[in-house]
């Protein structure tokens, strides 16, 4: 069982959101420091300063984590860390027609090549000294998505690397690995977002309490809300003309994003 008091923990996109409310969260958990990520440098100074002065020690640092330069050396600089959670994350929520280079570009480094970067920085001395490593994929991992080509992209490839470092460190009981496969979140990251039949928009409050305690239990995996239990099972065994009008049409999975006006990252 992993212990958040006294530990400290790296949360990447910890500026706003998610990020923000999980190093409150560990803060009232008693966790003894709080380093967060992000290259959002003003947003990242208002929530270092806000957070500061309460039990734990709170810095930040920006950081690109599509750089694996600029990664492994605040990585270096911040030391040991018993808590990693990969928050970090964007979305282009557009056909892909009319995503630009740049958008693609920047979606999958941020949510698939920054995952591995940051993780790889730290996983040497996990392995030697223990950790945990929260990886935040998403529902989207499991089903196609329009208008979420490229994330739904960024986060099967997220889902697949969190698996699979799971289980190439299956022989190192003292690094754990917990993969988060949420639906829509009601962060502004997802404004507009049309939440499907039988999956409502998850609240901040809700999502961060279920993450920590599956960080506390050592779970492998978190599916929220219980209809991303049924996703995979469905879209693998279901043929594509049952699967698309009674799942993905039938359930409004397939509209969600219709009227996304979301700031795109976390």
């Amino acid at each position: 069982m992993t212990q958040i008091a006294s530990k400290t923990i790296l949360i990447t996109g910890g500026a706003q959101g998610m990020g923000r409310l999980l190093a409150q969260r560990c803060i009232e958990k008693h966790a003894a420091k709080l380093i967060l990520w992000d290259i959002n440098e003003g947003q990242l100074g208002e929530t270092v300063s806000a957070l500061s002065g309460k039990e734990a020690d709170v810095t930040g640092a920006v950081v690109n984590v599509r750089d694996g330069d600029a990664v492994a050396a605040a990585a270096e600089e911040a030391g040991h860390v018993d808590i990693l959670v990969n928050n970090a994350g964007i979305v282009a929520g557009k056909p892909l027609a009319e995503q630009s280079h740049a958008d693609i570009d920047r979606t999958i480094g941020v949510n698939v090549s920054g995952v591995i970067h940051t993780t790889r920085a730290f996983l040497p001395d996990m392995l030697a000294h223990g950790g945990h490593i929260v990886n935040m994929a998403s529902a989207s991992g499991y089903i196609p998505l329009p208008r979420l080509t490229t994330y739904a992209a960024s986060k099967w490839a997220c889902l697949g690397f969190s698996e699979s470092l799971r289980v190439e460190l299956r022989d190192q009981p003292n690094v754990q690995v917990t993969t988060v496969c949420p639906s829509y979140i009601d962060t502004g990251m997802f404004d507009g977002v049309r939440a499907p039949i039988g999956a409502p928009l998850l609240t901040p409050d809700y999502a961060v309490s279920r993450i920590l305690r599956a960080i506390e239990e050592d779970q492998a995996k978190v599916n929220m809300p219980w209809l991303v239990h049924l996703m995979p099972l469905c879209y693998n065994l279901l043929p594509s003309w049952i699967f698309e009008p009674v799942i993905g049409r039938g359930l409004g999975i397939y509209r969600a994003m219709d009227h996304f006006r979301g700031h795109g990252d976390e």
